[in-house]
């Protein structure tokens, strides 16, 4: 059974050999067949490479060639054309030899001239100086004068002579500008006054409120004067029971405690329930209504005047002006009228207008504070001002629109006219006869304080001042020069509306008798 085996397993050895041995010479002969045509195919390819490489070498020669012909080229162009250079560098180099020489054949003949005229003109100073001592000794022979003395006489001639000439020549300006600057001022002042609505002053320094009945007085003063005495005190004003009939009168100088005073007692009166509880309750509803009126007030003052974005605190302010007068004048008003006339002639001039109008508005803010605080009224608003940082050159038409500082700029000179022309302007303001008469005479007392003044008269109410010289003490010239330093005087110490006109009269009468 095991040999069969083993038999059976030899045979399939000995077959298995065989086949192996039968496809090892199959696959040979077919690999020798591959490989020659595998060899064929690659020295084909190896040609065809051999002579595309033949090919881009004589397409390289050949572009090396072309490049050398066009560099040889450029460097010829480029060789002639600096063999041309140097040669005109050359001419050149040349000409300025041949100008050189000839300069310094010129500079010697200079040289030689300048010597000769520095010799003539020794001889000519010498000589000059010989005649001028033989004058002067003359002169001094002549006149008795020493020098100095001649001098400071001549000196003093010349120095006559000028200020007449001067004073000549400032008329002849004066008169030639006047023709055509004062007509275009005044054309452009008039048409911004008539492009703006104005009221006239219709404002008072005591309130008035009306009762409905002479009983009302009773129940106002109160047992023993106790309601009276309360309102007072609280309101911080006077309040007037007298023998008007159906009134009585509010009196203060601070125009807000006087309309706050004002609304809580007309209050009190419709209500009819008066005592120190009530009157405190309704004079602190009073201080807040009259303090929402002014926020409001200043808000449509700033949008009127078209002046935006304002500082809260800078509007309530301003609000306050609603119930603060000048010469009778509101200024608040007054505020929004300059900021308007400042925003139209800035416009006309070409200058900022933003800057004018908010200038305008703010120019008198500090009389809002000038009850509460120390300082002028133009120093209280550039305090103001400066604490919310408004633009400098705002402040600066604040600071300057009484001359406190000097103007700086053409905004500042156009919020003063402005401010003028609002305060100027028929109905604007009105005065006291007792103020009236004090400007009329410290305006006489100030003209007839300089040297040479006959008279003055202050005439137009005071709007002109006519001044009468003497002739024999004052020329023609000086008084133009009168004219002017007592303008300058007026505008140093004195306070008024609008302007004053300066006059100088100078008369010279000849009175002979035919006897």
């Amino acid at each position: 059974m095991d040999l069969r085996i083993i038999a059976e397993a030899i045979t399939v050895l000995v077959a298995a050999i065989i086949s192996g041995v039968v496809f090892y010479r199959i696959g040979r002969r077919q690999a020798k067949d591959e490989g020659a045509i595998l060899r064929a195919q690659a020295e084909k390819a190896l040609s065809e490479a051999q002579a595309k490489a033949r090919q881009i070498l004589i397409e390289a020669k050949d572009e090396i060639l072309r490049e050398r012909e066009v560099f040889e080229k450029e460097v010829k162009d480029r060789r002639a054309e600096l063999q041309r250079e140097d040669d005109r560098l050359k001419r050149r180099r040349e000409e300025l030899e041949q100008m050189r020489e000839r300069n310094d054949k010129r500079e010697r003949q200079l040289n030689q001239r300048q010597s000769s005229l520095d010799k003539r003109e020794a001889e000519f100073e010498k000589l000059q100086k010989e005649r001028l001592q033989a004058l002067e000794a003359r002169l001094q022979e002549l006149a008795g004068m020493t020098r100095e003395q001649a001098r400071e006489e001549l000196l003093s001639i010349v120095r006559e002579t000028a200020r007449t000439e001067m004073a000549r020549v400032i008329r002849e300006v004066e008169a030639e500008t006047r023709e055509t600057a004062e007509q275009r001022a005044r054309k452009l002042i008039v048409e911004t006054m008539q492009r703006v609505a104005t009221d006239v002053v219709a404002e008072r320094a005591v309130t008035v409120v009306e009762l409905p009945s002479e009983e009302a007085k009773g129940r106002i003063i109160g047992r023993n004067g106790r309601n009276v005495q309360t309102f007072e005190q609280i309101a911080g004003v006077d309040l007037i029971v007298d023998d008007t009939p159906e009134a009585v009168t509010i009196s203060c100088f601070d125009p807000v405690r006087r309309e706050i005073a004002r609304r809580a007692l007309e209050v009190l009166i419709r209500d009819g329930r008066i005592h120190p509880s009530r009157i405190e309750k309704v004079l602190e509803d009073a201080r807040r209504e009259v303090e929402r009126i002014m926020a409001e007030e200043g808000e449509r003052a700033a949008i009127e005047a078209g002046v935006p974005g304002l500082p809260s605190e800078i509007i309530k302010t301003l609000g306050r002006l609603k119930y603060r007068t000048s010469y009778g004048q509101n200024q608040l008003y007054h505020s929004v009228e300059t900021a308007k006339l400042a925003g139209l002639l800035a416009s006309e001039l070409k200058a900022d207008v933003k800057v004018c109008k908010m200038g305008g508005l703010l120019h008198d803010i500090g009389k809002a504070l000038d009850r509460e605080s120390e300082g002028t009224h133009v120093q209280l608003g550039v305090e103001l001002l400066r604490r919310y940082n408004i633009n400098p050159k705002v402040i600066h038409c604040v600071e300057s629109h009484h001359h406190d500082v000097p103007q700086e700029t053409v905004e500042a000179v156009i919020v003063e006219i402005a401010d003028a022309i609002s305060g100027a302007r028929p109905g604007a303001r009105r005065e006291t006869l007792e103020t009236y008469v004090r400007r009329v005479r410290q305006l006489e007392e100030t003209a007839r304080s300089f040297k040479g003044v006959a008279e003055a008269y202050a005439v137009q109410a005071g709007r002109e001042l006519r001044v009468i010289v003497k002739p024999d003490a004052i020329d023609d010239y000086a008084c133009i020069q009168l004219s002017r330093d007592l303008a300058k005087r007026i505008e140093e110490t004195m306070e008024y509306p609008g302007q004053i006109k300066v006059t100088v009269v100078r008369e010279t009468r000849a009175v002979e008798y035919a006897k």
